[in-house]
């Protein structure tokens, strides 16, 4: 089958397309004849999501039918429609822990549904696990652009609350508007806690995204509610230390709090799928929320959607279009 992998050299992570023997489903798992992948920065990144060594397979989450069950799997069928998590999605078949598979809405296309999985349930462990966010609640999102800043701005608006984007792109902005943003702050700088502050009556935020990093971190926690929470769930300005304002950390209550599935076991990240399908997923079928794709690459474009992911010029998700 075709396929890509991925390897380190230096400080950059190079993609190589080549043949591959086609994956067997293991005990839980299902085998999926890939349609679409999604493309997430932290994979292409040296030292983030990957690490030296041997070329590993390429890709973190995709769409596509199920070709072949594991023993043990259940709940899910032959021919059946679904998203997920899965390791080597940027290939002509993968295998996927069985627990992760989510079924695609009847009215979701599959390159729409690959641009769900891993951003979608990041973002729900954000703003509904740990977050607590909720109807009326204000949020703010650095990077409010970027695929996960937009799926959040998305999500929170279907749980009713309201929202604050930072970002460096007054076009891509004004565009997210259109999506319910409700208040557009035109900066990278970290400056932004006084409108922060003034638009919600000097009270802060429940609750901040942080998909830039350290140099905005200061500033995020000045924006935060009295038991406001923070979560970081990237830095790509590369800065990873940050100062924290203990006194107000201490007198605030605050709560600051990390997203990431870098460490977790199976067992775990399989953990928060069902709250996922409860919460969210109703809202992906009945269109409150519609993943927005940005462009859709074919199979043997995959540099070029990566080159165009850190020319940092797209709005929402790049894909990878497999097989028909």
């Amino acid at each position: 089958m075709k396929s890509y992998t991925l390897r380190v050299e230096g400080t950059q992570a190079v993609l190589q397309r080549g043949d591959a023997p086609r994956p067997e489903p293991g005990p839980g798992q299902v085998l999926l004849k890939m349609h679409a992948a999604g493309l997430n920065r932290g994979e292409f990144i040296p030292g983030g999501l990957i690490k030296g060594g041997a070329p590993k397979p390429a890709g973190m989450e995709g769409a596509g039918e199920i070709v072949a069950l594991g023993a043990g799997v259940s709940g899910v069928a032959i021919g059946q429609r679904v998203m997920g998590r899965c390791a080597g999605a940027f290939s002509e078949y993968a295998v996927m822990d069985a627990r992760e598979a989510l079924p695609v809405p009847a009215g979701l296309g599959l390159e729409a549904a690959a641009a769900v999985p891993l951003t979608f349930l990041v973002v729900h462990d954000m703003l509904v696990l740990q977050g607590r966010l909720k109807a009326g609640d204000w949020l703010l999102v650095t990077g409010v652009s970027s695929g996960v800043g937009v799926a959040a701005l998305q999500t929170a608006k279907a749980l009713g609350a309201r929202v604050i984007g930072t970002s460096g792109s007054p076009d891509k902005l004004a565009r997210l508007q259109a999506l319910g943003l409700d208040l557009a702050l035109p900066t990278r700088a970290p400056d932004f806690a006084a409108a922060v502050l003034e638009a919600t009556g000097g009270q802060g935020v429940a609750l901040v995204v942080n998909t830039v990093g350290g140099t905005v971190f200061a500033e995020c926690v000045r924006t935060l509610a009295f038991e406001g929470r923070l979560a970081t769930v990237g830095y790509v300005d590369h800065t990873l230390k940050a100062e924290i304002d203990l006194q107000a950390l201490h007198a605030r209550r605050l709560t600051l709090f990390g997203v990431s599935n870098k460490m977790r076991s199976a067992d775990q990240r399989a953990a928060g799928v069902p709250a996922f399908v409860a919460d969210v997923l109703p809202a992906i079928a009945d269109g409150r929320i519609r993943p927005l794709v940005d462009r859709v690459f074919a199979f043997d474009e995959l540099a070029a959607a990566k080159a165009h992911m850190e020319a940092n010029q797209h709005l929402g998700k790049i894909v990878l279009k497999i097989s028909d």
